[in-house]
């Protein structure tokens, strides 16, 4: 098993053990700014219903992304946080 897939079980243990789905979840990430990630997150929740902030870095060499879904079980949750770890240079807080 990896560290993602460890990290990932640990993740839905206690998503199940402190969230009563369905509810709406925060997700946050931070990603630069040198190609189209932003794009990229912002399309990974298109026509989801998340609402979806964006701020710049004081360098403006990084974007911070807050994202609010909200999803029926902590394996949506998990889905959505496999998706975005594709994108490159994306760290997930």
């Amino acid at each position: 098993m990896s560290n993602k897939d460890d990290f990932y079980e640990k993740l839905k243990v206690q998503l199940d053990a402190t969230t009563d789905f369905p509810a709406e979840y925060l997700y946050k990430f931070i990603v630069p700014t040198t190609e189209n990630q932003v794009i990229e997150v912002e399309n990974i929740f298109d026509n989801t219903g998340a609402v979806i902030n964006t701020k710049k870095s004081k360098t403006g060499k990084f974007v911070s992304v807050s994202i609010i879904l909200k999803l029926k079980t902590s394996d949506e949750v998990i889905a959505y946080y496999r998706k975005a770890e594709k994108i490159k240079g994306i760290i997930s807080l």
